[in-house]
């Protein structure tokens, strides 16, 4: 097993193509609503047989459904129930909606679900709680849970973040560019989404960005990380992935 997977998130060419040119993508259209289990197969079987999907989690587990992403849910919902749905509350919905998401993992045999968290997460001992409920009951048999925050209260505060990851044994989801990863666990993850401002996808990254992630990265193994997975996520994704798959060939 190689210990660096470099991917995209989502495919930014035919699946096909894609297959011929990267060991890994992280599926993107599970968050915004999840296929069916028939296509699930579908790309599961079409898919090499070394071929790894990684999940991004179903939306109603992580977004309210104020979100603006929730118009391609599927999902009616009536006022008295929008507090039900998100920010990993431990509710029956959520834990529904986590139950469909590791089917459709289950199904393309990922070993990795992306939880995603909306920028209004912020580190309050609410979202705290729910977080150890909802991650401390969910059934994740076989599956790592690697965990994205994304609001400036989670990047000031690594002690917090460590303790929660390394307790509820998560991976700690950063952008390698900007953050390193502070839970033990034996997974790295990252999500690059463009440099000069905390998400910028329509940045390119330059020869300099991919010698300093590269250096990052094999920091990381060097640590002992056993794999670390490299998800670009930028409008030239193909691309830097790309580039930077051949600047790793070239150690």
């Amino acid at each position: 097993m190689e210990p660096v997977k470099v991917g995209c998130c989502g495919f930014p060419l035919s699946r096909k193509r894609y297959y011929e040119l990267f060991p890994v993508v992280e599926v993107q259209q599970t968050f915004y609503k999840l296929p069916t289990e028939q296509t699930a197969e579908k790309w599961r079987a079409e898919a090499p047989y070394d071929f790894e999907f990684a999940v991004k989690a179903f939306q109603a587990i992580t977004h309210p459904p104020t979100s603006p992403t929730w118009k391609k849910a599927g999902i009616e919902v009536t006022p008295d129930m929008v507090n039900r749905y998100g920010l990993l509350r431990p509710t029956e919905e959520n834990f529904e909606a986590w139950e469909n998401t590791r089917r459709i993992c289950s199904l393309l045999e990922a070993r990795v679900c992306v939880v995603q968290m909306p920028p209004g997460f912020t580190a309050t001992d609410e979202n705290v709680e729910n977080m150890e409920a909802f991650f401390g009951s969910v059934n994740r048999k076989g599956l790592e849970i690697a965990w994205e925050p994304r609001h400036k209260t989670w990047f000031d505060n690594p002690k917090l973040v460590k303790q929660i990851c390394d307790r509820l044994d998560l991976i700690h989801v950063v952008d390698l560019l900007k953050r390193d990863p502070v839970s033990d666990h034996e997974i790295a993850y990252t999500r690059l989404h463009g440099l000069e401002r905390e998400i910028n996808y329509r940045y390119k990254y330059t020869d300099a960005d991919l010698a300093s992630l590269k250096e990052k990265v094999l920091g990381l193994v060097d640590a002992g990380k056993s794999e670390v997975y490299v998800m670009f996520n930028n409008v030239y994704m193909k691309d830097d992935a790309r580039r930077f798959a051949e600047m790793l060939a070239e150690e």
